[in-house]
């Protein structure tokens, strides 16, 4: 059949991935890599704007460490106000800038880098799969920003627990880029570590593993998960890594039940199709 004032023939509808060669898959992920990447560099100039209110904010710990215990803390690196930190490297106040810039601007840019993702493997779904992406951005946000204020709030107990057993005649007053890297590296693994219940409950919701695997997996999770806690957190202390452990194994847990609740709802909106 003709289509009117055309002359031509209609096209049958076609899916993304049928209409997309190698070469426009690539220049899709160009394009969605470049947005992540003016993402951070906005929220790089935000934050290299307001860089000393940052680097307040980062220092709160130790500020409370030291005020809490002034012995923990040698004589002058606390003015009653902000630790002082040391500074040893001529070009070390840049590049530390910079870091918290760049650290910044990419916690700052998570929502857009997450929703970039999302777009860019949602050709590859099923259609009753895409509904899926406010919850699945949504939920990755939040734990990650409940990771990273896990870190910060037990960053004080981790500090006070790393300088007692630095010895009685050692002095620790630290530098500040590398007090910068602690505690970015803290806020990174605790995020990340709790982006493991939002991999397993998608893995459940594509049919990859079940809710009974992961029950039946328990005892090897447990373990995975301390190992897991141990590897990726920076200072070693065991305070962090119980603080990571716990909320990961309850997370991990969380998973199984929304895999449960997700199972039984698919079964029941199976059973009219199944009836008919």
């Amino acid at each position: 059949m003709k289509l009117p004032f055309r002359g031509g023939t209609p096209k049958p509808d076609r899916t993304p991935d049928a209409v997309m060669t190698l070469t426009e898959h690539l220049a899709e992920l160009r394009v969605r890599i470049i947005r992540c990447a003016l993402a951070v560099t906005i929220g790089m100039v935000l934050i290299m704007a307001f860089y000393n209110q940052v680097l307040r904010f980062l220092s709160r710990p130790y500020k409370a460490l030291c005020q809490d215990d002034p012995s923990l803390c040698p004589a002058g690196a606390f003015d009653g106000h902000n630790p002082q930190f040391l500074n040893l490297d001529p070009i070390g106040g840049l590049g530390t800038r910079v870091r918290v810039a760049m650290y910044g601007g990419l916690v700052l840019a998570i929502p857009v880098i997450m929703w970039q993702l999302w777009k860019f493997i949602v050709p590859a779904l099923k259609s009753n799969e895409k509904k899926y992406a406010i919850p699945f951005i949504v939920s990755s946000v939040s734990l990650f920003v409940l990771g990273g204020f896990l870190a910060y709030w037990t960053l004080e107990a981790a500090l006070e627990f790393l300088i007692s057993w630095a010895g009685e005649d050692v002095t620790s007053n630290f530098e500040v880029g590398r007090y910068v890297n602690l505690v970015v590296l803290m806020v990174g693994a605790f995020g990340v570590g709790f982006q493991f219940p939002v991999l397993l409950v998608f893995l459940q919701l594509v049919g990859v593993l079940s809710p009974k695997q992961l029950i039946s997996w328990w005892r090897y999770a447990l373990v995975g998960i301390v190992v897991l806690a141990a590897v990726i957190t920076p200072s070693g202390d065991p305070i962090s890594l119980a603080a990571l452990a716990l909320p990961m194994t309850v997370l991990y847990f969380a998973s199984i039940g929304i895999g449960f609740i997700a199972q039984r709802r698919a079964a029941r909106s199976d059973q009219p199709a199944t009836a008919a």
